[in-house]
């Protein structure tokens, strides 16, 4: 700025310096003549210095003028450089403060968004707590008012499966029995109480169940009674005032891993019984049947025993039990008594002295995996058995005829020389599979098992083991499969139809060209059973063999006359339903009606042959059968 200044101070100088020389170096105007005055002196021009001096005070004041103009106008810009540096210190303190403000802003707008949310969570946890704390309150009151199960220090304990019933049981031939039907007991077609149908009346099923639970870190323990009224004391009878004894149904203990293995004993059904679960206890399944003693073709038992099972993964399941043996009394024509398996119960030994007992060598051992493999539930199962008797090989028992008073019997004579105690080992295999269709409105079912000596867990209990001539025990071959359609059309109905069966083969030895031993002799041997009277009625007693002490004739309902087979099968069509009233938290209220029918068909024995029309007509295949046709119902009341 201060060069511009001097310059232009430069710049004025020369000119005037210019302006000056040129008007003292021109031509001077010719001066003017006046009258001859005398004239005064006129005083010189400014010397060429003087004006320089004059100019140069001229341009010095003008310099000076606009120094101090310049000098102004820095100590302004100065000013105005410093009120714009504090202007600009002032905006980036304001913008400074607009971005404090703003994050500020921000930081409140967050906090507000939090606080509001905040709000509107704890609006709905107060709802969700208030909610919980209805629920917990209506929980608790239900828990006090109406309790799903009791709390005994830690233990859950739930009645669930106890029930009342009240049923009733038309028979088409009679039996003689209550709710609980005795296969082997369906009268032959010309019995004589074949002829006369039967109506029961009883509450006896009615079960009283108390299952105990308590939960550790690893494991769930688990303890289950349950008894019914299917049990008959010495004075138990339906003449004014049924006195009938409380029965131990199941009674077992359990205790099940969070790894898998579960370990249990007691009284309970067998490993063999289909289950819905796994292997676990408590889940068995059953025909859906009115009658106590289930369909022909269901393979059970309920006994003591003690069991062992491993989930592997979710699908897989393995276990095995030992469990409570019998054999069931040896059948069969012809063979001599010269053995010892079993004895009548002591009761000195808290045994019914009216029950067989055998001496049994080992449990009845049972494998068996089960499979879900998303379709259905699927088992299959093995037994062992074993069978012993003692063999009196020089011992020798004849049949001593019965009386009017005395029932037949036999006397023995003859030495224990040589006597032997002898082991034969039975056994099967089962299997079957249980799953839904139609969304689960369709259940199907199919189950069996089949080996040697297993009649015992056949429904029927038909026979064990016969004797061979040698009067060793031999295990008896035969089958039992049931089949199950059961429907829901509605939450409240279950409709259900079985068809299943036991059947025993014929197991016997030839002795010689006339002779045979065992079970279901055919008619080509002379010493099979007779056959030729199944088409005669007997009187009731007629032989007063099998009459027990105080019934009086009248009271012995009689088989026909030589028509002595044995039991081939039993087989049995079954369907009905159970309709619930009322299900929800005070328990259930049902209602049932079962139609069932039954056969029984002996092997045929001697006289099957025969030309005679008669017989042939009532016995077309040579053996004998039984037919029942019977109608049940039931009201029951179900604890929840």
């Amino acid at each position: 700025m201060k060069f511009r200044v001097n310059a232009a101070a430069a710049a004025i100088l020369a000119a005037s310096l210019v302006v000056s020389y040129a008007q003292t170096s021109g031509t001077t105007p010719p001066v003017k003549k006046h009258a001859t005055t005398a004239k005064a002196k006129t005083p010189p021009p400014p010397s060429v210095a003087d004006q320089i001096n004059a100019l140069r005070q001229e341009m010095q004041s003008q310099i000076d003028a606009l120094k101090s103009s310049l000098a102004d106008k820095d100590a302004q810009l100065r000013q105005a450089q410093q009120t714009a540096t504090d202007a600009q210190a002032k905006a980036d303190k304001a913008e400074a403060d607009a971005m404090a403000q703003q994050q500020a802003f921000t930081q409140n707008t967050t906090a507000v968004t939090t606080l509001q949310s905040t709000v509107t969570d704890l609006k709905a946890n107060q709802l969700s707590l208030a909610t919980t704390v209805s629920d917990e309150t209506t929980s608790i009151k239900k828990a006090v008012e109406t309790p799903d199960a009791l709390h005994y220090k830690g233990i859950t304990l739930s009645p669930a499966g106890s029930f009342l019933a009240a049923e009733t049981v038309w028979r088409s031939a009679g039996i003689g029995d209550d709710i609980n039907t005795h296969w082997t007991s369906i009268p032959l077609k010309y019995a004589d109480n074949a002829n006369l149908s039967e109506f029961q009346a009883a509450g006896r099923q009615s079960r009283v169940a108390l299952k105990a639970t308590g939960k550790l870190d690893n494991m769930t323990l688990t303890g289950y009674y349950e008894a019914d009224w299917l049990g008959a004391g010495v004075s138990s009878n339906n003449n004014q005032s049924n006195s009938y004894v409380l029965r131990q149904r199941q009674l077992w203990a359990d205790a099940k891993l969070t790894n898998g293995w579960d370990f249990s004993g007691g009284m309970g059904w067998s490993l063999v019984t289909e289950t819905t679960q796994g292997l676990t206890r408590g889940t068995e399944i059953l025909p859906a049947t009115i009658d106590a003693a289930y369909e022909p073709g269901f393979v059970w038992t309920r006994q003591d025993s003690f069991r062992v099972s491993k989930n592997i993964g979710k699908s897989l399941f393995i276990g095995a039990a030992a469990e409570e043996a019998e054999t069931l009394n040896p059948a069969g024509s012809n063979y001599s008594y010269n053995f010892l398996y079993g004895a009548i119960g002591d009761t000195g030994g808290l045994y019914n002295s009216a029950s067989n007992i055998t001496y049994n060598l080992a449990p009845d051992m049972i494998a068996k995996i089960a499979i879900e493999p998303g379709w259905g539930h699927w088992e299959v199962f093995g037994i062992s058995r074993f069978f012993r008797d003692r063999v009196y090989p020089n011992g020798a028992c004849t049949s001593t005829s019965a009386s009017a008073t005395v029932p037949g019997g036999f006397s023995c004579t003859g030495t224990s020389v040589g006597a032997y105690n002898n082991t034969t080992v039975g056994g099967g295999v089962g299997g079957g599979f249980r799953g839904p269709l139609f969304q689960k409105k369709l259940t199907i079912g199919l189950k069996g098992l089949w080996g040697e000596g297993v009649g015992r867990y056949g429904d029927s209990t038909i026979a064990d083991v016969t004797l061979r001539p040698n009067d060793t025990l031999a295990p008896l071959h035969g089958f039992s499969a049931l089949s199950t359609v059961e429907a829901n059309p509605t939450k409240r109905l279950n409709i259900y139809f079985n068809y299943g069966g036991d059947y025993i083969n014929r197991e016997y030895w030839v002795t010689s060209s006339t002779t045979a031993v065992g079970y279901g002799i055919p008619r080509i041997f002379p010493d099979a059973p007779a056959m030729t009277g199944c088409n005669t009625e007997q009187p009731p007693a007629g032989n007063n063999v099998s009459t027990p002490a105080g019934i009086t004739a009248g009271q012995d309902p009689s088989a026909p006359s030589n028509c002595k087979g044995q039991t081939k099968d039993v087989q049995e069509f079954t369907a009905g339903y159970w309709y619930n009233i009322y299900a929800g938290p005070k328990g259930r209220l049902r209602q049932g009606i079962q139609y069932s029918w039954t056969r029984r068909d002996l092997w045929s024995g001697l006289g099957g042959t025969t030309t005679s029309s008669t017989i042939l007509l009532a016995n077309p295949n040579g053996g004998a059968h039984g037919d029942d046709n019977m109608l049940f119902t039931s009201f029951r009341y179900y604890l929840p």
